[in-house]
């Protein structure tokens, strides 16, 4: 019988795109449907391209560039925002760190001036790196040296995986390293990473493009011109024995592990890699999935576990090398060999035999309402326009992703399983210390 192919329902957001002299990017997408904006700002700096001896550096930056810039006195960014009744953040990625702005559409020229007034320049001085390094150390301690599986995987499992800098080390940083850092090296990471020429800004929502346009070139058009760094080069050969590696953890509970096989480019080679985000979810995703079905309720050899691909889980915002991951958490005494021959088992059950009537179409279908939901919001549309803008120059692609998905066959879902071999596989186990 042949697979039902599911509908998925496409969205037609428009886009326009255009550079300015200083070689910032924009990209524009109005919807007048509600008085709402959303502003980002997207710089390609990410955790790959910290140097060595700055590990941390990235995220260290996207904190002092909340700490006041040319024309703002510390915390003005935070006032002027919340003073016309918006919200904000910023956040580090392996590829990107991006800055964003919800607001009412009347505060379109407010989110512009501080974006662009920090684009010229944060004020890098040594009370703000020294406290702001101090910020990213409690950070450090809250989220992974203080907390059950704090860094699992995604701290835990690249150094297995990897063996360069770039794609191996930890990007929260270590101590010494933020603690050695100087407002010289502060100021040089912004000269050359927080270029113009290295930046995206995507306003989507309640805007007119003339307007918006005009308002744009008067805050942006004099940043100083600087070009875009060259990246630095993530190569990794691929996996051709399994790599296993173990670690106490004193504070968690039960065991836990997690597995990873290294994908297709996800820039240059899109329609290869779909099949593996498809895939991810197929074994993972709901009662009904292939994993969670055999191993939590059938099995019993593990409370809980997940699949997505790219160490911190979006599969449409990072580069070449990445993986598919999948990691489980096991009851008191758990097997973790058994755990991994399992999913072997599954993996090739699925790449022999196939999907069942009606196991694909439901991915997809799941997958396409996580995508719709994601952009619906102006922000989540901004902030996903300026990531495929910068990696792909390619905005208008949210508008696809869906339909993609849903064109992803049977066929190509059991190719990808058929490569998820355990010799290409890297897998770090967590040894319960914390057990009382």
């Amino acid at each position: 019988m042949p697979t039902r192919r599911v509908r998925i329902p496409a969205t037609k957001y428009p886009v326009e795109r255009y550079t300015l002299d200083n070689g910032l990017r924009v990209v524009l997408t109005p919807d007048r449907s509600a008085p709402v904006i959303g502003v980002a700002v997207v710089y390609d700096v990410g955790i790959r391209s910290e140097p060595e001896g700055r590990t941390g550096f990235a995220h260290l930056f996207e904190h002092l560039m909340f700490q006041g810039s040319e024309n703002l006195e510390k915390l003005a960014h935070f006032r002027h925002v919340q003073g016309a009744g918006g919200t904000f953040n910023g956040s580090t990625h392996l590829d990107y760190t991006d800055y964003f702005e919800t607001l009412p559409s009347n505060a379109l020229e407010r989110a512009l001036f501080l974006e662009a007034d920090r684009m010229r320049g944060p004020r890098l001085t040594e009370e703000n790196l020294r406290n702001q390094v101090d910020v990213v150390k409690e950070e450090i301690r809250v989220n992974v040296l203080n907390r059950p599986y704090g860094g699992f995987p995604w701290l835990t499992l690249p150094p297995v995986m990897f063996d360069t800098f770039p794609n191996a080390h930890d990007g929260y940083g270590s101590f010494v390293d933020l603690e050695s850092a100087t407002v010289a090296d502060a100021a040089d990471f912004f000269r050359r990473y927080y270029a113009s020429g290295n930046a995206v800004l995507a306003v989507s929502g309640d805007i007119d493009v003339a307007e918006a346009t005009t308002l744009i070139e008067r805050h942006f058009s004099d940043v100083p011109a600087r070009p875009a760094p060259r990246r630095p080069d993530f190569t990794e050969p691929d996996l051709t024995v399994e790599r296993r590696s173990t670690y106490t953890d004193t504070l968690a509970p039960l065991p836990a592990v997690a597995g990873a096989w290294r994908v297709p480019d996800p820039i240059d080679d899109f329609a290869g890699y779909l099949p593996y985000v498809v895939l991810a979810e197929v074994l993972t995703d709901g009662d009904a999935s292939r994993l969670v079905e055999r191993l939590v309720q059938r099995d019993r050899t593990v409370t809980g576990l997940g699949g997505y691909l790219g160490f911190m889980g979006d599969p449409f915002d990072v580069r070449d090398p990445t993986a598919l991951l999948l990691q489980a958490h096991l009851p008191p005494g758990g097997d973790v060999d058994k755990v991994l021959r399992t999913i072997d088992e599954e993996v090739d059950r699925l790449a022999t035999d196939g999907l069942t009537q009606g196991e694909l179409a439901r991915t997809q279908a799941r997958m396409a309402t996580h995508l719709l939901r994601d952009t619906d919001a102006v922000l989540g549309r901004a902030l996903r326009m300026a990531v495929l803008e910068q990696q792909r120059g390619e905005p208008g692609l949210l508008n696809e992703l869906p339909r993609l998905v849903g064109e992803v066959t049977e066929e190509q879902v059991r190719a990808a399983a058929a490569t998820l071999r355990p010799e290409r596989r890297a897998a770090v186990e967590v040894i319960p210390g914390g057990a009382r």
